[in-house]
């Protein structure tokens, strides 16, 4: 069991290097941020980008893994996306993860006034941005025309630091995204069934959608890590220690390989005590092997 750990992009760097050291500190495996322009009702800010976040805290950590959570079509290209994947790939030593999804409703896909897709079609349109970032990622040139991206000759030399390419963690619950997920990813991460008010009957859907995913690995004769976002639960993980040491166990025992939990935040979401957190980070090693 690997464990990680979010920290949102709401602190100036001044206060936020200090949460990214500190992760890496206390021995989390991955610390990961939100690729949003904006996000619920944190988006008068404030909120930086993900990219220049995880380049500076790539300069402050040596061992972490550092990933976006999750980046999505709603405002990336993926020739461009690919540009950024390479320089922090490049930067981190080879320590990156891309956790990549379909993209919601909501701020980010409404900021740049375009229309607003069915689910459906946020699927086509995420089956398109995979293929191509997944292209881009293992070829110097790429052509390529779809419905929703288009590339002439783009080029991603010298291409990521890790081999065969960056690492792709592609977040689904849904059939269809559940196959992308098998056919393109590295990493597998799911928040289970959403907005549900019941603890039980949200291990009960992350039961579910494994097993789904289990189907969907067998189709594509793959099988990948599973990473599960312990804070989709109507129960914060980290609420107590007691409670994080239950749901990291809970996770091993459906065959997650990954957790990820949040930086507490005084107030709104994933709000909690720091304190917790330090009382958790040195039980990192034996939850690791529970």
């Amino acid at each position: 069991m690997r464990i990680g750990i979010v920290i949102l992009p709401d602190q100036r760097w001044s206060v936020a290097s200090g949460r990214w050291r500190r992760a890496e500190q206390y021995g989390f495996d991955h610390a990961w941020t939100y690729d949003h322009l904006g996000w619920r009702d944190l988006v008068d800010g404030p909120w930086f980008d993900a990219v220049p976040t995880l380049t500076a805290a790539a300069m402050v950590t040596d061992r972490i893994r550092l990933g976006t959570f999750v980046a999505s079509p709603n405002f990336r290209h993926p020739v461009h996306f690919t540009r950024e994947i390479t320089a922090l790939d490049d930067i981190s030593r080879g320590r990156l993860l891309v956790g990549v999804g379909a993209g919601g409703i909501g701020f980010d896909a409404e900021v740049l006034g375009r229309p607003e897709l069915t689910p459906r079609r946020r699927v086509d349109r995420f089956a398109e941005f995979l293929t191509l970032l997944d292209l881009l990622l293992s070829n110097d040139r790429v052509d390529f025309a779809g419905d929703y991206y288009q590339a002439v000759d783009a080029r991603s030399t010298p291409g990521p630091a890790q081999s065969p390419r960056t690492p792709l963690v592609v977040a689904a619950n849904g059939p269809r995204a559940l196959r992308l997920a098998a056919r393109y990813g590295d990493g597998w991460v799911t928040t289970g069934a959403q907005a549900l008010d019941d603890e039980q009957a949200w291990w009960r859907s992350i039961a579910e959608v494994s097993a789904a995913f289990t189907e969907a690995e067998a189709e594509a004769g793959r099988t990948l890590d599973r990473y599960l976002n312990l804070d989709s639960s109507p129960v914060l993980s980290l609420s107590s220690p007691d409670a994080f040491a239950d749901a990291v166990g809970r996770a091993a025992r459906l065959g997650f390989t990954d957790v990820i939990a949040h930086w507490p935040r005084p107030s709104g979401w994933y709000a909690g005590d720091e304190k917790v957190l330090e009382m958790v980070a040195p039980m990192l090693p034996e939850l690791r092997t529970s």
